[in-house]
C-alpha cells in the first residue's frame, strides 16, 4: 500500500490543547481511564475536559458525554483509553467531530504479531480517512509540564517533582523515557515537553523532534530511540538542529544482537546496524549519549548558552591530583591544555603562593583556606581572561567560603562569552545550596572528572560543527562525475568480478589490468598477457567468494605456473560449486600498496551507505571501518579517511612514503555516486582490496550484487 501520510502538521494544539476528550473514562482513579482524567483535573490543566463514556452521566463533577459526536467545541485531542479492538471506532468518531488529534494508549497492535499488525493497519487507515493525526498506539501519552497538560497515564506522570525547563524529550519507550524526565528533574534539568511515541503508527519520533526544535521554548531535545524507519530524515533533522543551534541528544538502544531482538519484540520496529546510526550521529546537531548521566551533564553544559571558540581549556584546581586527572581526561577527549600567555603566568605567580603551580592546569593548593579562597578566585578569573583559553574547567572550594567564592565568580562572568564548567569536588549534598545557586545562574556543577570533561568536549564539538555551518552553510555536492548509464542484467543476482570492475570503470574507479580467457585459451598461450608476477582467478557470478572456494592463485611467476594455476582454480570452483556457471579465467597484474576496503550497502533505513577501512588484519581484528551516506564529494571523502584509527598510515609512517590520499578520496567519492545514482538496482558493492600507492589507487577485486 503506498504511503499517503499527510505532510507536516502544526502540532501546537496537540501539545497544548484547548480541550481534551477522555474516551473510555473511568470513575475508578486506578484504571487507565481514571488516571487520565485525574492527571488533567489534579495538575492544573487550564483547558476544557470532556469525559466520554455512555455508562456515566457525570464523573467527578464533570458532565460525561456518550460519544465524541456529543462533545462540545473547542476540543483538540481525543485521549483514547479503550481496547485495541475499539480504538479505531473512536478515531473515526474524532474525525467526524472535527477533533484533529488522537492519542491511543492501548497496546495489542503490531508489537503482538500478525493479528495485532492487522489491527494497527486498520487504525492507521481509519485515522487517515478521518484526517486525524495520531500518537501511539501502545504509548503513555504526552507531558506538557510548561502548561500543566499531562495527557496520558502512568505513575511517573503523577509525580509532582517533575519541573518544566528548556529540554524536551521524545521516547519510543514511554515508561523508561518518562522515568528519565523524572531523574533529570531531580538533578535540576527541567523538561517542557515529553512525548511517548509508542508504535508510531502515524506520528513518529522524527516528526516530533522536527517539530520541537522549531519551538522557541525548546533549547535541547532528547531522542530515545530503538530505531527509525527513515535514516536520511534523521540526518536532515540533525542538520536543521545544527542550523538552529539546538542539539539533539540521540540515545540509541538495541545496538547488540540481543538488544536488537528485544527492541523488535517491544514494538515490532526493525533497526539498522548501530554503526550506521553512529555515522548519522556524527552529522549535524546530533549528539550521541549512552546513559542518563550523559543527558544530565550535557544538558547542563548547553544550558550555559555559550559555545567555546575553540578546543583550548584552562584548568584550575585546589588539588594537584585533580588537576592531573582533568588534564588526562581533556587530552583523551581531544581538548588542548595550552600554555598561558606570559602575562597571565606572571599574574598567577603574584596571586598564588610560591609552591603553587601557575602552569595549565593550575594547582592553587589548599592554601586557599588561609584567605577564604580569594586568591584562588582571582586565579580562576586570570585563567578565564587568558587569550589562549576558550573555556574553563575548575573545581570550586567547599565549606563556608563556597557561596562568596561563587558570587565573585558570577560577577567575573558578566559579559564574558567563554563557558565555565565546575567539577564539583565533593558530594552533591555538601553545599547543595551553592550548586543550586550556581546552576540557576548558568554555571553547571558536574560530579566526576570524566563526566565534566565529556560534557565540555561535547560542547566543544558542537561548537566546531556550528562554526563550520555558519562559515560554509549546507554543503553543496560537487560531483566528480555525472550520472553514467549502466547496462545491467535484469533481476536480482551477483555479478562476476570482471563485470563488476567494468561497472566501476564506468565511474572512473581505477582497476587492475586484466584479461578474461577461456581455459583452452590459457593452455594455448605462448606468452603471458602481462608481466609476471600475476594473479589467476575463476570468473563466475556463482562463486562470489573465490578465496573461500580455493579459486585464487597469487604471485604466479611464469607461464607454466600460470597454466597450472588456471587448471587449479577451475577444478576448485567446480568442486566448490558443481553447478556454477564458469565464464572463464581471469589473468591479472598484481597490485601493490596499502590495502584498504571499500563497500556500499543499500540499507533499508539509511539508503546507499559507503564503508571504508584499512584492509587485512585491521579489518578482521580491530574493525577499523567508518561509514558515510552516499552521495558525497571529495571533501567528504577526505573527512571519511580521517575517521579511521589508522589514518596516519596514509601520511607516511616510520619512513614509509605517503600514500595518494587525493586519489583515494576521489575513488571514494566516485563509488558513492555509483551507489547513489543506481540505488534502484544496486544492493551491494564490495571492493576488496583496493591498493593505495604513492601515485594512485587500484581495485584488485570487486563484487556487485543487484536487486530486482
Amino acid at each position: 500500500m503506498p504511503d499517503t501520510k499527510p505532510s507536516r502538521t502544526d502540532l501546537s494544539r496537540f501539545l497544548n490543547p484547548r480541550g481534551i476528550a477522555v474516551v473510555g473514562v473511568s470513575s475508578e482513579p486506578t484504571r487507565i481511564g481514571g488516571q487520565a482524567l485525574k492527571l488533567l483535573t489534579d495538575f492544573g490543566y487550564q483547558g476544557r475536559i470532556y469525559p466520554v463514556n455512555p455508562r456515566y452521566p457525570e464523573v467527578h463533577g464533570l458532565t460525561c458525554y456518550p460519544d465524541l459526536l456529543a462533545v462540545p467545541q473547542p476540543c483538540d485531542v481525543a485521549l483514547i483509553a479503550l481496547s485495541a479492538a475499539q480504538a479505531a471506532g473512536a478515531v473515526e468518531q474524532a474525525g467526524r467531530a472535527g477533533i484533529p488529534f488522537a492519542l491511543v494508549l492501548a497496546g495489542g497492535y503490531s508489537e503482538t504479531g500478525v493479528e495485532g499488525k492487522a489491527l494497527q493497519e486498520e487504525l492507521v487507515a481509519t485515522a487517515r480517512k478521518a484526517n486525524v493525526r495520531m500518537v501511539g498506539p501502545n504509548c503513555l501519552g504526552i507531558l506538557n509540564l510548561k502548561d500543566n497538560a499531562r495527557i496520558g497515564f502512568g505513575g511517573t506522570a503523577q509525580l509532582r517533582t517533575l519541573v518544566p525547563g528548556p529540554m524536551s524529550m521524545v521516547t519510543q519507550s514511554g515508561g523508561f523515557g518518562f522515568g528519565v524526565v523524572a531523574v533529570a528533574s531531580y538533578f535540576g534539568v527541567g523538561c517542557n515537553y515529553a512525548i511517548s511515541s509508542g508504535n508510531e503508527a502515524d506520528l513518529t519520533l522524527l516528526d516530533w523532534v522536527a517539530d520541537l526544535i522549531e519551538r522557541p521554548d525548546v533549547e535541547i531535545v532528547v531522542a530515545f530511540m530503538e530505531g527509525v524507519t527513515d535514516g536520511r530524515r534523521l540526518v536532515e533533522v540533525g542538520e536543521r538542529a545544527l542550523e538552529l543551534g539546538k542539539p539533539v541528544l540521540a540515545w540509541k538502544v538495541g545496538n547488540t544482537a540481543i538488544g536488537s531482538r528485544a527492541a523488535t519484540s517491544h514494538s515490532a520496529r526493525l533497526t539498522s546496524g548501530y554503526e550506521l546510526y553512529r555515522a548519522a550521529f556524527r552529522r549535524g546537531g546530533l549528539v550521541e549519549i549512552r546513559d542518563v548521566d550523559d543527558l544530565v551533564d550535557i544538558a547542563k553544559a548547553f544550558a550555559i548558552r555559550k559555545l567555546p571558540a575553540g578546543n583550548r581549556v584552562g584548568v584550575a584546581t585546589l588539588s594537584g591530583g585533580a588537576g592531573v586527572l582533568l588534564a588526562d581526561r581533556c587530552t583523551e577527549s581531544g581538548l588542548e591544555l595550552p600554555a598561558f600567555a606570559e602575562a597571565t603566568t606572571a599574574k598567577l605567580r603574584e596571586t598564588l603562593v610560591s609552591f603553587a603551580s601557575s602552569a595549565n592546569p593550575v594547582d592553587a593548593t589548599a592554601n586557599g583556606y588561609n584567605d577564604n579562597f580569594a586568591s584562588y578566585g582571582k586565579a580562576v578569573q586570570l585563567v578565564l581572561a587568558d587569550p589562549n583559553v576558550d573555556q574553563v574547567l575548575a573545581r570550586p572550594p567547599r565549606g563556608k567560603s563556597a557561596r562568596v567564592w561563587s558570587e565573585n565568580l558570577l560577577k567575573a562572568l558578566e559579559g564574558v562569552d567563554k563557558p565555565v564548567i565546575l567539577q564539583w569536588p565533593t558530594s552533591p549534598d555538601d553545599n547543595g545550596d551553592v550548586i543550586s545557586y550556581l546552576e540557576k545562574n548558568g554555571v553547571p556543577c558536574i560530579l566526576g572528572a570524566g563526566r565534566a570533561v565529556h560534557a565540555l568536549s561535547v560542547l566543544t564539538d558542537f561548537a566546531r560543527k556550528r562554526r563550520d555551518f555558519q562559515q560554509h552553510g549546507r554543503r553543496v555536492l560537487r560531483r566528480v562525475i555525472e550520472r553514467q548509464p549502466l547496462d545491467l542484467p535484469a533481476g536480482a543476482g551477483t555479478l562476476g568480478e570482471h563485470r563488476s570492475k567494468q561497472i566501476l570503470q564506468r565511474y572512473g574507479v581505477p582497476v587492475v589490468s586484466e584479461k578474461l580467457l577461456q581455459p583452452a585459451e590459457v593452455e594455448a598461450l605462448t606468452g603471458a598477457p602481462f608481466a609476471f608476477p600475476l594473479a589467476v582467478k575463476i570468473e563466475s557470478a556463482d562463486v562470489p567468494h573465490k578465496t573461500e572456494a580455493g579459486a585464487v592463485r597469487l604471485n604466479v611467476q611464469d607461464l607454466a605456473g600460470l597454466k597450472a594455476a588456471a587448471r587449479e582454480v577451475l577444478s576448485a570452483a567446480k568442486k566448490h560449486s558443481p553447478g556454477a556457471r564458469i565464464d572463464g579465467i581471469l589473468v591479472q597484474e598484481m597490485a601493490t600498496g596499502t590495502e584498504v576496503i571499500l563497500g556500499a550497502v543499500n540499507d533499508a533505513c539509511f539508503g546507499p551507505t559507503i564503508a571504508f577501512g584499512l584492509g587485512g588484519i585491521f579489518t578482521e581484528l580491530i574493525k577499523d571501518v567508518t561509514h558515510r551516506f552516499a552521495p558525497f564529494d571529495v571533501e567528504g571523502a577526505k573527512e571519511m579517511i580521517g575517521e579511521v584509527k589508522g589514518a596516519a598510515l596514509f601520511n607516511g609512517y616510520r619512513g614509509r612514503p605517503a600514500r595518494d590520499i587525493a586519489a583515494l578520496a576521489d575513488t571514494l567519492a566516485r563509488l558513492s555516486l555509483l551507489a547513489f545514482d543506481h540505488a534502484e538496482r544496486i544492493a551491494e558493492i564490495d571492493v576488496n582490496p583496493l591498493f593505495v600507492s604513492e601515485n594512485g589507487v587500484t581495485a584488485a577485486d570487486a563484487l556487485i550484487v543487484l536487486k530486482a
